[in-house]
């Protein structure tokens, strides 16, 4: 991989990360991230944006030409990747998946090296160790990689249903509700069960249960937000 100026979609200049090794066989070629902290998530999700060449346009390629990388992660309490370390292969490093482009361009598109540009996510947890690394490899494309945007989801901090429930970061698996309990906004007091309210893997708040009333004498107001 080489570090390399071109054009995005709307002609502003772009640093990428290019490799097009595609008439050389037994292609492994890497490129790590800098050490990611992991902040508390459990699940991490990744968007990468770039650009795959379309084998069938390059004259005369070989037939180990591809049009997809594999994307890695690699856990560590502490930032201690060398050159060297961890070693550039599959175990130490988990593979997250294969990413192919929903569109490739070919030489025609590529007047004043614009690119078509993909953008594709994906996710992976649990992770638990301090931070993390992300790679991405290359065995035989023709491709830039332009930008990466790594992020976790959370629920925000809320009060519904007469009761606040505080900032949760959502769980481990895509599907994971993570329970948060209420606690009854002043001059509120609890009926029915604890009051809870469940947050998903896409960051959003759902199955209430529960509630919070305004004790005697009070009344809710400001939608509910504030009993006096």
């Amino acid at each position: 991989w080489e570090e390399v100026s071109g054009y995005d979609e709307n002609m502003n200049t772009i640093r990428t990360y290019q490799v097009c090794n595609v008439f050389d066989n037994n292609q492994n070629n890497w490129v790590r991230t800098k050490y990611i902290r992991r902040r508390g998530a459990q699940r991490i999700h990744v968007e990468m944006k770039f650009s795959v060449r379309d084998c069938s346009s390059i004259p005369n390629v070989p037939g180990s030409c591809k049009e997809t990388f594999n994307l890695y992660y690699y856990e560590s309490d502490a930032d201690t990747a060398t050159r060297t370390s961890p070693a550039w292969m599959e175990n130490p490093w988990i593979k997250v998946d294969t990413i192919a482009a929903d569109e490739s361009f070919s030489q025609v598109d590529l007047g004043g090296r614009v690119m078509k540009i993909n953008t594709e996510v994906r996710s992976f947890g649990p992770v638990s160790r301090n931070g993390f690394y992300l790679a991405f490899q290359d065995y035989g494309g023709c491709m830039s990689l332009i930008a990466v945007r790594v992020f976790y989801r959370k629920c925000p901090r809320i009060i519904t249903n007469g009761a606040l429930f505080q900032e949760t970061l959502s769980g481990a698996e895509s599907t994971s509700l993570v329970a948060a309990r209420g606690v009854c906004i002043p001059n509120a007091e609890e009926v029915d069960v604890p009051i809870k309210l469940y947050c998903n893997g896409d960051g959003e708040w759902m199955v209430p249960i529960g509630r919070c009333m305004c004790k005697a004498g009070n009344e809710a107001v400001e939608n509910g937000t504030v009993c006096r």
